[in-house]
């Protein structure tokens, strides 16, 4: 469009780019695409790395374009755009859509090697799987939905990433159920029924591969130890609470964008001219610095605003290096206050802002400088400054009450003379100049010079009530004064802005910094402080993330119930849930990442993920047990039997997860503390869940059995009509 209209401009005009976010934005979404595709690839990989075998590994990545390309369809009529959290829910998505696939490809190649034909094999793998499908697509949709609607600023993230997450699952259950089949019933070749030479038979005389041994001999030493099993887990669970403390919490991280943005304010009463002299010298000044391509300013008497231009990520520092070697060069240019604003914060660009409200201007101007005092003694707080700092020269017109009386003028007689002589008179009263197609307002006041002058102001001349002229300065005292430069509102309450912005240390820790200090604990009657800022959404975010966990687990609680027809196993699945935390905080603690939003995303998507596995254990141990087995040899046959598919699904969706967490591409700085929350977490949950579910099943399905008999007595059942667990699978 700029082309187009420079074509129909003269020689003389031209256009030229300062800057552009839309160039972090397409650098973001190449990034995301690219992301995705990688994930994709490695998903295959290490589906055929595991199944070795290309008709299997054609048949399950399949999935992966079967459900993400439909997920655009919906994303379009929800009318959500290609943003950062739509595309980082595929990319984050990419493991979990081939999981369902997974689990139906290598369950019917186990039918297969039993010496089924292709075509039955997939019947009967199909019918065995499909409430473990199901159940897991479910538990997904339970966790995402209620948070994609969570509401407030964090609803506006959460949701196009929920709903997301959501439907691009239902589409992979869907193929995984109606197509993956079909496919293997036609791609998939018979095999000999005949058992493998590298299996081995175990102590309990299971045959299984002899790559499985070790597995089968730790599950079965947690089932012959399982108070030390669960000790050991509940031990787990409480250690990953005492990481919490040594996590800083933070909103998000701006990372490493082209574009430095800074504020430049003069004292009130400042002219253009010395506003002007003082942004070149900031200009040059930036300009001198190696990272800097361009410096674009906007000003107007008093203040400015910068926006620097940096050279490509790969000529250049960080930002964050930049603006903190910058900050102390223009620290020393007298007469100004220049401060870098922190990418997409809330309020007036300080990434920390405290506001205190009263009504006695006097004790809240005192609080705020107090608190400016000592916040600027906290380490990690640099650019510290209060809108009560902000004064201009005024004239202060202080009548006499007595004297007025006596000469019979008025205050407000007072008032309008001072008024209509510095501004002039009110809009309405104003005579208009006709300039044929326009009306120009006449404006009479005195001439700026004269308002510098005492004595001129001490002659204006004042009507008394008889109509007397009386001069300004026999009813009232004028001298010189200073006041604050604007009063700002909060709640129809004064109130003052403390900000600073943060070198070196997170949100959530100066926040407690902030708040730990004397002036903030004894604030003076009749000031209250009020949250603002990133600190405010912040606070909002983790209170309502907390509402949403809890909503989550509840929900998929409520399907598993539904779903299985039963009251405790259900708790069976979910005790992979605490099982995961740890090596989410883990993981943050190791990669120096803050426990902040897109943290706390990934934390969601792990909940929704890590029961995925718990389902497949506990279903195939229902489904043993339906067949008259034990239920120390139902969770031993479910163990080896689901470990490979467990493992191939885990590994799968922390591979499609690698390339957000190694940062790479635009904003990979502000992502990967998604991936890498997801990343611990899975690897924790997984290996514990293989050990734990299946000691804790063991007692749920004990309780259940002893229930069962508790409640056919009580209610008077005849012993032969007790349900027992080996008969029933599900309720």
């Amino acid at each position: 469009a700029i082309a187009d209209l420079e074509s129909t401009l003269s020689e003389d005009v031209n256009f030229q780019l300062i800057f552009t976010r839309a160039t972090d934005i397409r650098d973001s979404y190449r990034a995301s695409i690219d992301a995705l595709i990688l994930g994709c690839v490695l998903a295959v990989v290490v589906v055929g790395v595991f199944l070795r075998d290309w008709r299997s590994t054609l048949i399950t990545a399949t999935a992966l374009p079967l459900s993400i390309i439909p997920t655009f369809l919906v994303i379009k009529s929800l009318g959500y755009t290609l943003n950062s959290m739509s595309l980082l829910a595929l990319t984050l998505a990419v493991g979990n859509l081939v999981d369902d696939a997974i689990v139906e490809i290598e369950n019917a190649e186990r039918h297969i090697r039993m010496g089924k034909t292709p075509l039955q094999a997939c019947l009967d793998s199909t019918a065995e799987v499909g409430l473990a499908v199901i159940t897991t697509t479910a538990t997904v949709v339970a966790v995402f939905i209620p948070v994609a609607f969570m509401g407030g600023v964090p609803g506006q993230f959460f949701q196009p990433f929920g709903v997301t997450v959501a439907v691009a699952t239902m589409f992979s259950t869907l193929v995984a159920r109606l197509v993956t089949p079909m496919m293997a019933s036609y791609l998939l070749q018979p095999k000999s029924s005949e058992q493998e030479t590298n299996t081995v038979v175990a102590a309990d005389g299971l045959r299984l591969p002899k790559i499985l041994l070790p597995y089968h001999k730790l599950l079965n030493s947690a089932l012959s130890h399982r108070l030390v099993t669960v000790g050991l887990a509940l031990m787990f669970f409480i250690g990953s609470l005492s990481l919490v403390p040594y996590l800083p919490t933070s909103l998000f991280d701006a990372g490493n964008t082209s574009l430095s943005t800074l504020s430049v304010e003069l004292p009130p009463g400042a002219t253009l001219e010395k506003t002007e002299a003082i942004t070149g010298l900031a200009t040059n000044k930036l300009l001198a610095n190696d990272a800097t391509a361009s410096v674009f300013v906007s000003q107007s008497p008093g203040t400015a605003n910068g926006y620097v231009q940096l050279k490509p990520k790969n000529e250049r520092v960080e930002r964050r290096v930049f603006e903190e070697e910058m900050r102390g060069v223009l620290s020393a240019i007298p007469g100004a206050r220049i401060n870098f604003r922190t990418q997409g914060a809330a309020g007036d660009g300080k990434a920390l802002e405290i506001v205190l409200s009263g009504e006695d201007p006097d004790v809240l101007m005192q609080a705020a400088q107090n608190l400016t005092q000592q916040m600027r003694q906290v380490e990690g707080l640099v650019d510290v400054s209060s809108t009560a700092a902000l004064v201009q020269p005024e004239v202060l017109i202080k009548p006499d009450p007595v004297r007025a009386a006596d000469l019979g003028v008025s205050v407000s007689s007072i008032a309008r003379t001072a008024s209509l002589a510095t501004i002039g008179d009110t809009e309405s009263n104003l005579a208009d100049f006709d300039a044929g197609d326009r009306q120009i307002p006449i404006r009479v006041r005195l001439t700026p010079e004269s308002t510098d002058d005492i004595s001129t102001l001490e002659n204006l001349q004042v009507p008394s009530q008889s109509g007397e002229l009386v001069p300004l300065v026999a009813v009232a005292d004028i001298e010189f004064g200073s006041g604050p430069a604007q009063i700002d509102r909060f709640d129809r309450s004064r109130q003052v802005t403390v900000g600073a912005n943060l070198d070196g240390i997170e949100l959530g820790p100066a926040v407690e910094a902030v708040e730990a200090l004397p002036a903030f604990t004894n604030l003076p009657d009749g000031v209250r402080e009020q949250p603002t800022g990133d600190a405010e959404i912040q606070k909002e975010i983790f209170s309502r993330f907390g509402i949403a966990l809890g909503t989550a687990v509840l929900m998929i609680y409520a399907v598993l119930v539904l779903l299985y027809n039963d009251f405790l196993y259900p708790f069976a699945v979910m005790v992979a849930l605490p099982l995961c935390i740890g090596g989410a905080l883990m993981g943050l603690l190791i990669a120096q990442k803050p426990l902040g939003l897109f943290a706390l995303i990934g934390i969601v998507l792990l909940i929704g993920l890590v029961t995925k596995n718990s389902i497949l254990l506990v279903d195939y141990a229902l489904l043993a047990m339906k067949e008259g087995k034990s239920r120390r040899q139902a969770v031993i046959a479910a163990g080896v039997t689901r470990l490979r598919p467990i493992l191939m699904t885990s590994i799968s969706t922390m591979a499609g997860m690698v390339p957000i967490a190694l940062e790479l591409g635009a904003g990979g700085e502000t992502r990967s503390p998604m991936a890498i929350a997801v990343i611990g977490g899975f690897s924790t949950a997984t290996l514990l869940t293989l050990v734990v579910v299946p000691v804790f099943f063991t007692y749920i399905s004990s309780a259940r059995s002893k229930t069962a008999r508790v409640l056919s007595r009580a209610t008077g059942i005849g012993k032969n009509s007790a349900a027992k667990p080996s008969t029933v699978p599900y309720g």
